[in-house]
């Protein structure tokens, strides 16, 4: 199939263009308009080419031959106010945005910034789990391990971020990292942990002087400022604006483009921001350097940055390969791009804390607590792994038992519930532990003072009771959820039995030679009356033969040499699967 250009079937944007923008941009459809009412002629070379070609609207390819001269079909509307083909006339919305200097507008797509070439990983805060340690210790309660880590989550004091180098294939270190040692910051250059330094803690190690001078000699009516940091530049065409434009940008903007951090540069008239610009001129700033033995003044600031790093570079800043940070000074870890990184890792393990799990786990596990599954799913934290107790063959005291049939009837109790029921407070005991009424003051006449909250103290037969339960819970007998739910141990599923294994005969194969013999030589006649005594007389052998593996019996015959004995299949049956109210972990 030909086609008359073929230099689009080569552009691949172009083909997901409407079909009016598709048009050669030579042809102009509105050469031979001329407006009615009025209305001066225009074409699309009034604002410049049009790229693509072609009018604005979406109408271009339609016919207009069936159309009345003087409007729409059925209409008596005119049509002087809008060009042919769908185009929009002066004044109209595509014309607005032609005289703008844009064109339709461009998607661009977003391009994700890559994180930075190190391992970060988010830390629990020691004394954080042992507070939850000794927490879990004390209650006894089993507690969902990602609510923990969400929990962990919450406060930047609860936990720490440590980074880490990564190594490329040849061993060496993908991104260097360096660790200002005067406010404990990380950043992945040394140009950047310099700046840092002498923006910051300038007044550490130098003291700014300024010494009147000439202010310079002129009249500026307007300043370049940077639109960013407020700096004032100076006039363009003073003779240290660019001087003091990329110094600027090589101190505080070298993240973005020359070019980009230009473009933030303003021009501002006003007289006030110009005589701030004369004042800070009618001083000359002179940086005077400290803890020296000799007086040293520098000069200018390029002065200072060399003297810094000849002097004080090996001390403040240092090459790491591991870090870590204290969790309230996340927000400021030093570097943008660890920062972001930071970000974007605690904002995905709240989403889901995983990682952080992990490190729970290890910990905890480290001082002594167990885990296990609830509905083989959740993971929790506890003092003791779910373990079953048989009340019938375990020899336990009554309130044990009465604690155990308590919650296998009523699964999911709660304590007050348990304790209620096996306990109960009776109003005599209440009149025994009731409290004394508060003594109102004097200077409480006139106001009201609320009541106490009424507390009871526990009886010795619910101290009891809260005993038992304090040793079934410990022992992982009975479950304390972190709601107060009363759960037992469930007993564990059976283990399978093993399967049984049944010695098969193996049947010797045809030698190959005997049965080369057999297909080569002719087949000698064979005496009927023979073979048939031979059928009766073998009956035995017969069955043996032909019957399944699994019904002959072992001592029938001995299996041979170099055999593999085969697994009965029949004794795999799937076994009643039980519920537990925690599996191991």
């Amino acid at each position: 199939m030909s086609n008359d250009n073929p230099d689009k079937d080569l552009d691949l944007d172009l083909h997901f263009l409407p079909s009016w923008a598709q048009e050669s941009p030579e042809i102009n459809r509105y050469a031979n308009y001329e407006g009615e009412r009025g209305n001066r002629r225009f074409n699309d070379d009034r604002h410049g080419p049009r790229s693509g070609g072609g009018g604005g609207g979406g109408g271009g390819n339609r016919p207009q031959g069936n159309r009345p001269e003087g409007g729409r079909p059925g209409g008596d509307r005119p049509r002087g106010d809008r060009p042919q083909g769908g185009g929009r006339g002066p004044g109209s919305r595509d014309d607005r945005r032609d005289q703008r200097g844009g064109g339709r507008p461009s998607f661009e797509r977003r391009v994700e910034i890559p994180m930075p070439e190190v391992n970060l990983r988010i830390i629990p805060e020691e004394r954080g789990v042992d507070s939850l340690t000794k927490q879990i210790r004390m209650t006894g309660r089993a507690y969902p391990l990602f609510d923990i880590a969400r929990l962990v989550l919450q406060k930047d004091d609860r936990y720490q971020v440590e980074f880490s180098t990564k190594k490329n294939p040849d061993g060496s270190v993908a991104q260097p990292m360096f660790v200002c040692a005067l406010d404990d910051t990380v950043w992945l250059s040394q140009d950047e942990a310099v700046e840092h330094i002498l923006h910051r803690h300038l007044a550490t190690f130098y003291e700014v002087t300024k010494t009147p001078t000439d202010p310079p000699k002129g009249t500026y009516t307007f300043v370049a400022q940077c639109g960013m940091s407020g700096v004032i530049l100076g006039p363009p065409n003073y003779h240290d604006y660019q001087n003091k434009l990329h110094q600027l940008h090589k101190e505080r903007f070298s993240r973005l483009s020359f070019e980009n951090f230009k473009s933030r540069v303003k021009i501002v008239r006003d007289e006030e921001v110009v005589k701030t610009w004369l004042d800070e001129l009618s001083f000359k700033t002179e940086f005077v350097v400290l803890n020296v033995p000799e007086p040293l003044v520098l000069a200018s600031f390029d002065e200072v940055q060399k003297h810094f790093r000849e002097t004080h570079l090996p001390e403040m800043v240092k090459s790491v390969d591991s870090h870590v940070v204290a969790g309230e000074k996340t927000r400021r870890v030093g570097s943008r791009e660890l920062q972001r990184y930071v970000f974007s890792a605690v904002d995905e393990q709240k989403r889901f804390p995983l990682k952080l799990v992990t490190t729970l786990s290890q910990k905890f596990s480290s001082r002594g607590l167990h885990f296990f599954k609830v509905k083989k799913s959740i993971v929790h934290v506890a003092v003791a792994r779910p373990h079953f107790l048989d009340v019938e063959a375990t020899p336990v005291s009554d309130g044990v038992r009465k604690i155990v049939d308590y919650v296998n009837e009523h699964s999911r109790c709660s304590l007050k519930e348990l304790v209620d029921f096996l306990a109960p407070t009776t109003a005599a005991d209440r009149a025994k532990t009731e409290p004394a009424k508060p003594v109102e003051s004097a200077e409480a006449e006139g106001t009201v003072v609320p009541k106490a909250a009424e507390h009871h103290e526990p009886t010795s037969e619910q101290k009891k009771v809260l005993a038992d339960l304090h040793w079934l819970v410990h022992q992982g007998h009975v479950i304390e959820f972190a709601n107060g739910e009363l759960e037992t141990a469930k007993k564990p599923h059976p283990k399978p039995q093993p399967k049984k294994k049944v010695a098969v005969a193996k049947v010797p194969k045809p030698d190959a030679a005997a049965k080369d013999a057999s297909t080569e030589q002719p087949a000698a006649p064979v005496d009927t009356t023979a073979a048939s005594d031979v059928a009766t007389s073998a009956p035995v052998a017969e069955t043996a033969a032909t019957a399944p593996a699994s019904e002959v019996p072992a001592e029938v015959e001995p299996p041979a040499a170099g055999t593999e004995p085969v697994a009965d299949e029949s004794a795999s049956a799937d076994m009643p699967e039980t519920k537990t109210g925690g599996e191991q972990v």
